[in-house]
C-alpha cells in the first residue's frame, strides 16, 4: 500500500495540480491529507473540491481550516493571515465550509506503524521547531512513525537508542527514509506555501509495504498562483512569498 501525503495546500490550486500530476508516475493507492487546505491562497473552493474528489483515506483539519470554517476566531493570526482567512470564509461555498468544519482533529492512526497530525500529537496547533518539541511529539505519539505538517518545512527526525538524528539533512530530492528501528517524526513539506527557501511544492509518499517515506519536490506555475492572489485582492505579501519559498 502506497499513500500520497499532502499537507498545507493553502488554497494553491496550481501547486496541488502539479503535485497530483507528478504523483501519477510514482504511483500511489490512497491519499492522506494533514490539514490546512485553505488560507493564504486564492482558490479555497477549487482545492477543497479537488481533495474531496480524491476521496482521501484520511484527512484532518489544520488551524486555517478551523478558522476558515468559522469554528474559531482569527485573533491568533497576524494581520496578513487574518485578512486572508476572512476573505476565505466569505469565498467558501456553504457546502465546502461545512465540510471543513466537520474535519476531525488529529492525531489519526492510519495503520499499525503510522499516525498523522497537523501540529503535534499532543496539540494540533503547536509547531515543531526544536529538539524539545520533537521529543514531546514522539512521546505523545501512539505509533513509531508520525507524519505532521504546520511548519511548511520538509524535515524528519529519528530517535533510536537514545540518539536523536536529523533524517532530511540531504538536500537531494527525492529522499528515501527507511523506517527501521526507532521512532520517526517527518514533515513532507507544504504543497502550496513552502517556507524553506525552495518555492517548489513539497509532498511525500509513504510505502507501507516497504516501510519507506519518500520526500519529493515539484515545480509548478508560481506566477499563475501569484496572479490569482492579486486578482482576488488578497495582500501582496502572499503573492511575493510564493516566489521565494518563504
Amino acid at each position: 500500500m502506497r499513500y500520497l501525503v499532502l499537507s498545507d495546500i493553502h488554497a494553491n490550486l496550481e501547486a496541488l495540480e502539479a503535485v497530483l500530476e507528478a504523483a501519477r508516475t510514482m504511483p500511489y493507492d490512497k491519499v492522506l491529507v494533514l490539514g490546512d487546505l485553505v488560507g493564504y491562497g486564492a482558490d479555497p473552493n477549487g482545492v477543497v473540491d479537488r481533495i474531496r474528489g480524491l476521496a482521501p483515506h484520511a484527512v484532518i483539519r489544520g488551524n486555517h481550516d478551523k478558522v476558515g470554517a468559522g469554528l474559531e476566531p482569527s485573533d491568533a493570526f497576524n494581520t496578513v493571515a487574518r485578512a486572508a482567512i476572512r476573505w476565505t470564509y466569505e469565498a467558501l461555498s456553504d457546502d465546502n465550509r461545512d465540510w471543513l468544519a466537520d474535519l476531525p482533529a488529529g492525531p489519526t492512526a492510519v495503520d499499525e506503524l503510522l499516525e498523522i497530525c497537523h501540529g503535534t500529537p499532543f496539540d494540533e496547533d503547536v509547531y515543531v521547531f526544536d529538539d524539545t518539541d520533537v521529543l514531546r511529539a514522539m512521546e505523545a505519539s501512539s505509533r513509531r512513525l508520525c507524519l505532521f505538517g504546520h511548519t511548511h518545512v520538509q524535515v524528519g527526525y529519528r530517535l533510536a537508542r537514545q540518539s536523536l538524528t536529523l533524517e532530511t539533512a540531504d538536500p537531494r530530492r527525492p529522499l528515501h527514509i527507511d523506517i527501521a528501528d526507532g521512532h520517526y517524526l517527518i514533515n513532507p513539506g507544504s504543497v502550496g506555501q513552502p517556507r524553506d527557501g525552495d518555492p517548489r511544492a513539497g509532498f511525500g509518499v509513504y510505502d507501507a509495504t516497504r516501510q519507506v517515506v519518500e520526500i519529493h519536490r515539484t515545480a509548478y506555475p508560481v506566477e499563475r498562483a501569484q496572479a490569482r492572489i492579486r486578482e482576488a485582492g488578497l495582500p501582496e505579501a502572499l503573492a511575493q512569498r510564493l516566489g521565494i519559498g518563504r
